[in-house]
């Protein structure tokens, strides 16, 4: 009788799937760059694309300083909110080795099309902790339901804010589309209906082959709502003030008589439209809507992308700086499988 061993690919299965790869990854890149042609536009419509030039030139060098610092305690309050979650599912991440892996996913996402910085970080986890893949994934999910959904409620502000310059059937869409974003994932929370959505998605996510991962993850995802809830909820609504401060803050650093309470709104629409698939980190996307909406509050469409512009400059730039230092400083760890 013929031996059993492990299953091998045909080398034409093999390449065809190599290919099917390939044209994964460069369409993904393509999507990408829709943002950017989109800015592109943006600024050969505007009447004086020059004034983004001068405003740059000009920025106050305190505010711009004061921006940039805040870069580290927005890191911070993530680390630890992060490490609060673990601590749900009795895992101790020293603050150290955390800060390194957040630090280090920020610096792949911003090089990388899609979320891949996230699932770094339960890589980190493994080679350090020795933690499972579903609970590493488990923590980040969360981590990232969290950010949507405080997200959510102030987008839900901004909408009241800003419905005499999105009306229409566009505030409709955007009320539509931020409920079904708000309520799809209570999917994962329900017993019976998450297990049957999600074993084929978690299959594709996991790759490695752990007993009852799906089981784990979906247990260690509920186990977040019940324990950690009453410090994280709180932890990431703080975060996010201070993410949004940090914009006003580049707003004045730009000379901008913007309020601390249109940055809020401003950020946090901004925010939720970088998380379309069309663009790297919002890019194009924020600018198109702050020419839009800042007319309608008597600034202009120039300084509108001017502050877009700088506020990536300032916070997805600069963070992605921190993370290239953090990954030189300890690199993560692949096995040959991955």
């Amino acid at each position: 009788m013929p031996a059993h061993g492990p299953s091998r690919k045909s080398p034409g299965a093999e390449a065809s799937l190599q290919a099917k790869t390939k044209r994964g990854t460069a369409a993904r890149w393509l999507l990408r760059l829709v943002g950017p042609a989109l800015l592109a536009v943006i600024l050969l419509r505007l009447d004086d694309p020059a004034a983004i030039g001068r405003m740059f030139a000009g920025a106050d060098p305190v505010w711009l300083g004061a921006a940039l610092a805040v870069n580290f305690l927005a890191i911070h309050l993530k680390v630890v909110r992060w490490q609060l979650m673990l601590r749900a599912r009795n895992i101790h991440y020293r603050t150290r080795d955390a800060w390194l892996a957040f630090s280090s996913s920020l610096y792949l996402a911003m090089t990388t099309p899609g979320r891949v910085g996230d699932v770094l970080r339960v890589q980190y986890l493994k080679h350090d902790l020795g933690a499972t893949y579903a609970e590493g994934l488990a923590s980040v999910v969360m981590d990232r339901l969290f950010d949507l959904y405080v997200l959510a409620g102030f987008v839900a502000v901004a909408m009241v804010r800003y419905a005499p310059v999105i009306g229409g059937d566009l505030w409709l869409v955007s009320w539509a589309v931020g409920g079904a974003t708000v309520l799809g994932p209570l999917l994962l929370l329900v017993p019976g209906l998450a297990e049957r959505l999600m074993s084929r998605a978690y299959a594709r996510l996991a790759r490695d082959a752990e007993a009852d991962g799906l089981a784990r993850f979906l247990a260690a995802l509920r186990a977040q709502v019940s324990r950690a809830m009453v410090l994280t909820l709180p932890l990431t609504v703080v975060s996010f003030l201070v993410g949004f401060g940090q914009g006003w803050l580049a707003a004045n650093a730009l000379g901008l008589p913007l309020s601390f309470f249109d940055a809020v709104c401003l950020l946090a629409v901004a925010n939720l439209m970088g998380l379309l698939p069309i663009s790297m980190s919002g890019v194009g996307i924020r600018e198109a809507f702050f020419a839009i909406v800042f007319p309608a509050i008597g600034l202009t469409a120039s300084q509108g992308v001017a502050f877009g512009l700088f506020v990536f400059f300032v916070v997805y730039i600069a963070l992605a700086v921190i993370g290239f230092i953090a990954w030189q400083i300890k690199p993560p760890t692949f096995s040959a499988s991955r």
